[in-house]
């Protein structure tokens, strides 16, 4: 007698509703996991308010000189994340970033290098600088606020050294003008936007799929397609914007296009954005943050995690100072100095990255540095002198630095941290 056995049934995950979603996330925050909404709410008001004081904050033009104001400092936030989230802290990257810059123009223009290799040589410096500081803080145990507050010093007088006590290099290669000065061609900004929301859905389908496969709740279709969405209205319109006719005698010269450093900090946030959610690396990053005792007795080389943050801050350092030195046509004793440092962990802060150690995201820096560039801009705009911008910019840090406090507070009450 033969018998017939019914197909083995799969498990499938759940999936929770949107609503549902609603209700979780509202319930986050409530318990104090505030994420990246405070500087999401934060820029909203902001360009509302700026917008309704200042007609001239949405023109097409200042809407394109937000992007290549605030690179420079957004770079380097992204990458003093990394060292944020192990609880330390780098007062030197802002003239970590001059030094690289004075050597990027030196090679240049006074050693004729051709642009990659002074490039290259320039990040790794940044590299070399953050290895040192890195085995100064993890190795001999010295607190990064005193290492990097002695870096802070001593990478002023480098800078005046290379730059024969205060010289300015005017940079005249092309191709590094071109990175905070020129524009992609219009049609090259809408193919990165239909790029960027298909890779973005496929990305979001993909791990949909990998969580049903192990059991996990996955997201409603109905939450995946807003997503999405938002993606490609806020891109699609941002682009649109760009593309307009900027230049004030089109017939003398033309100002159209996503400007180059925009996708240049796309990749950068990228590639950051899956080595701290995708790797072993990052995770080890957010362990030890959260617990350098604990992750040490877990396995983890806790001097080797501190040691690349700060190799990964310091090269982010390199890459801002060439942004800086591309945007300004030239490299002076203040390139990096001034309030670049503050603006970045500024950025750093405002956009979600704790003080505390633990938590943060790539992300972070790009939204605290919008924010940060918005103050800046918007107040110049409406006529304000720099003190009262200084100002209103630390009063935003301190807002930024005490919802991160009280956050934690109440996570910690709630028993979610």
């Amino acid at each position: 007698m033969t018998t017939t056995t019914a197909p083995e049934e799969k498990a499938v995950a759940p999936s929770a509703g949107l609503n549902q979603q609603v209700r979780d996330y509202v319930e986050r925050v409530r318990g104090g996991e505030l994420g990246a909404l405070p500087a999401v709410i934060g820029l909203i008001v902001l360009c509302t308010v700026f917008a309704i004081l200042s007609p001239v904050f949405l023109s097409p033009v200042n809407f394109a000189n937000l992007f290549t104001q605030g690179a420079g400092v957004t770079v380097i936030a992204m990458g003093l994340v990394f060292v944020l989230l192990l609880g330390e802290i780098d007062l030197s990257a802002g003239f970590a970033s001059g030094v690289c810059a004075a050597f990027l123009g030196v090679l240049l223009t006074n050693e004729g290098w051709p642009w990659y290799a002074a490039v290259l040589a320039a990040m790794v410096v940044g590299v070399v600088i953050g290895l040192i500081i890195g085995w100064l803080v993890a190795k001999l145990g010295i607190p990064s606020f005193v290492v990097t507050l002695a870096a802070f010093l001593a990478f002023q007088g480098v800078v005046l050294i290379l730059l024969d006590e205060g010289t300015n290099i005017s940079i005249r290669d092309s191709v590094i003008l071109a990175i905070a000065n020129e524009n992609m061609y219009p049609w090259l900004g809408w193919a990165l936007v239909v790029v960027g929301v298909v890779a973005y859905a496929g990305l979001q389908l993909v791990n949909n799929r990998r969580r049903s496969a192990r059991g996990l709740v996955a997201d409603p279709l109905s939450l995946i397609a807003v997503r999405v969405g938002a993606l490609a209205v806020a891109s699609g319109f941002a682009v649109y914007v760009l593309n307009l006719e900027r230049s004030r005698n089109p017939g003398v010269i033309s100002l159209t296009g996503v400007p180059v450093v925009v996708p240049i900090i796309l990749v950068l946030l990228l590639v950051w954005t899956f080595v701290l959610r995708r790797t072993r690396f990052g995770r080890h990053i957010y362990a030890v943050g959260g617990n350098a005792e604990a992750a040490r007795r877990a396995g983890i080389n806790v001097d080797r995690i501190k040691i690349s943050a700060f190799v990964i801050c310091s090269f982010m350092a390199s890459v801002g100072g060439i942004i800086a030195a591309s945007r300004a046509n030239s490299v002076d004793p203040n390139t990096g100095g001034s309030n670049v440092l503050l603006f970045a962990v500024g950025a750093a802060v405002i956009g979600g990255t704790s003080l505390f150690g633990g938590k943060g995201r790539a992300l972070d820096a790009i939204l605290g540095g919008a924010v940060v560039a918005v103050v800046i801009n918007g107040m110049g705009l409406m006529g304000y002198s720099s003190s009262v911008k200084y100002v209103v910019t630390g009063a935003v840090l301190l807002l930024a630095a005490g919802v991160d406090a009280l956050s934690r507070k109440r996570a910690s009450a709630s028993g979610r941290r």
